[in-house]
């Protein structure tokens, strides 16, 4: 645990080294943003309520959807497949801790930064600029705050998993980038999985995408009741831990092939 911890540590300094960047990632995100939330007015028109979603309700979303962006590293992630192109994975391997908790302990650094610095600024700017839904029980904020974390362990088990295809494909870059473009789609990141017809959304659910992003905003809008949280937040825990299996299964393979070829 203390090496975990040290190597999160050493991530969250890293992260404030680029602060230009971070705040140029914040500019970013918060106009896009309101792009969206703009979208989403023309779109309800003079229409009270979509599936649910009050106008307010569906403009919180936009600000929710474009917070997760980078905790969750929602547009890319690629660097076990950087370790693996250049050889770094050798000494990595080598290191005191499993392969997944070195780059978890990483990853959490990274995200927590990108969570105060990015996620809870654009939602401070979106609360000043719009009037926006807010939990109001104690109840909903704690689920919440499961729901990120969980969240953040599906983004993280999955992007562990399929930058792995880097020990098979020499092209596993493109590989990454396809399955990170269809996450957006399957997700809920670009609209709420509510608004698609139900065919769509089982489809969706058949995915862990939609734990990522709309659970945690659906927990948040409070459009789940008691029962219904505490079967999303399982369905998430039950993704964690089928994506844990599977990339540990890939990973020993993938270790077995890097060594038969000799490094």
């Amino acid at each position: 645990m203390h090496t975990f911890l040290a190597l999160t540590r050493l991530a969250i300094q890293r992260q404030f080294t680029y602060r230009a960047a971070a705040m140029a990632g914040l500019a970013t995100n918060f106009f896009f943003g309101l792009l969206r939330a703009a979208v989403m007015a023309a779109l309800y028109g003079n229409q009270v309520q979509v599936s649910g979603l009050t106008l307010q309700d569906a403009i919180t979303f936009t600000g929710l959807s474009q917070a997760g962006i980078a905790f969750l590293s929602l547009f890319g992630w690629l660097e076990i497949v950087h370790s693996v192109n250049s050889g770094q994975i050798g000494a990595d391997l080598l290191k005191p801790m499993s392969y997944f908790r070195f780059w978890m302990a990483q990853d959490l650094g990274r995200s927590l930064v990108n969570l105060l610095v990015r996620g809870l600024t654009i939602m401070a700017f979106y609360a000043l600029a719009f009037d926006i839904t807010v939990p109001d029980s104690t109840g909903q904020w704690l689920a919440l705050a499961l729901a990120i974390l969980l969240a953040w362990l599906t983004s993280f088990a999955w992007r562990f998993l399929i930058n792995l295809s880097a020990f098979w494909s020499p092209n596993a870059v493109g590989f990454c980038r396809l399955f990170y473009a269809l996450s957006w789609f399957l997700s809920g990141f670009f609209m709420p999985l509510r608004f698609f017809p139900e065919w769509f959304q089982r489809l969706c659910y058949l995915t862990p995408f939609p734990q990522m992003i709309n659970t945690p905003i659906e927990i948040y809008l409070g459009k789940l009741n008691s029962l219904q949280t505490v079967q999303a937040l399982s369905a998430q825990a039950a993704w964690i831990i089928a994506l844990v299996i599977l990339g540990q299964l890939v990973l020993m393979a993938g270790v077995r092939r890097l060594v038969i070829q000799g490094g």
